[in-house]
């Protein structure tokens, strides 16, 4: 393993990162309280509770993941694309580093960028609601996976897209619907039963669940059940990289 490239891949992609950290910083603290005002104060006022929380503490979890998410698949899919679109990509591909070292130093950096976002979102909503954190550790776990593996999606993104277009086709138009109506604002119990049922077929579902599960020790599905889904989406992911490199695939032509 070439250390000294992961380390180089990732410290550009961080260079790129800390550039525009008052960016970074400022548009998820001003999102999230924009959440909390629209969320916890308009429609928090006519919901007591969900599932015994109170409703402002009840969507820190799902907003934590809307921005985790999208902030990895985001961060992944440039940090790949641009050296595709510039053509820098090919000194890469040339130089003496496999494709496992090149993903290290890509998506480890774009899921340390989630994790950021994440730990300020969280920072944030403590100024607005009271959060009691009853697993911890399966928190972190839950946040450190989620943020490894829609960067992994967000990697296969950036290899996939031909333009800017293309780029944020999937983000738009298939995962933030996913993540909205995953439960990220509401519990799927609270849904009819057929709907109910259509739910559990979104993936975003089960990530959400096992979240707000390390927080308030509820969850709409079986912790078990989260934890089968973000490896297998995980693996997954991996594979396709794997294949990607291997064939050459939207990289070599």
């Amino acid at each position: 393993m070439n250390w000294t490239a992961v380390a180089a891949i990732y410290q550009f992609e961080m260079a790129r990162f800390f550039r525009t950290l008052a960016q970074s910083f400022l548009s998820p603290v001003l999102s999230t309280s924009l959440y909390f005002v629209v969320f916890g104060a308009a429609i928090g006022s006519r919901i007591d509770q969900v599932e015994g929380v109170s409703y402002g503490a009840f969507i820190v979890p799902g907003l934590i993941m809307l921005s985790v998410i999208t902030q990895g698949i985001s961060n992944a899919s440039f940090g790949i694309y641009f050296p595709k679109f510039i053509g820098t990509v090919y000194e890469l591909l040339s130089a003496p580093v496999n494709f496992l070292e090149i993903v290290l130093g890509y998506v480890g950096a774009a899921a340390t960028k989630a994790l950021f976002i994440g730990v300020v979102i969280l920072a944030t909503a403590h100024l607005f609601v009271d959060i009691t954190i009853q697993h911890p550790l399966a928190m972190i776990l839950f946040l450190v996976l989620t943020c490894v593996s829609f960067a992994l999606l967000g990697f296969i993104i950036g290899i996939w897209a031909k333009n800017f277009e293309q780029l944020q086709l999937v983000p738009l138009l298939i995962v933030t619907p996913l993540i909205f109506l995953g439960g990220s604002f509401y519990s799927i119990s609270m849904l009819p039963p057929v709907w109910q049922t259509i739910t559990l077929f979104n993936p975003v579902v089960y990530l959400i669940s096992g979240f707000r599960w390390s927080f308030f020790g509820t969850a709409d599905v079986p912790v078990a059940m989260s934890l089968l889904a973000i490896a297998l989406f995980t693996g997954l992911c991996l594979f396709v990289i794997g294949w990607i490199f291997r064939t050459g695939w939207r990289l070599r032509s």
